[in-house]
């Protein structure tokens, strides 16, 4: 996965956190998490706020 695999990224973070209401993630926690899953593969520099909210909004929905 690399940071434009929104979705995925968000369905991963579900699976892997079920304990973890994504609303009140911050944006440290959800980038170390991300980069931590199994099959992320990319550059971290390539990652903004703007990628963060939208895989935030992605689990959020996932969880819904």
């Amino acid at each position: 996965m690399k940071w434009t695999d929104i979705h995925q990224i968000a369905i991963s973070l579900a699976d892997s956190k079920p304990e973890v209401d994504p609303r009140y993630v911050n944006f440290v926690d959800l980038r170390n998490w991300v980069m931590a899953l199994e099959d992320f593969h990319d550059d971290p520099n390539h990652c903004g706020e703007k990628i963060l909210e939208a895989i935030q909004t992605a689990w959020i929905e996932e969880n819904e």
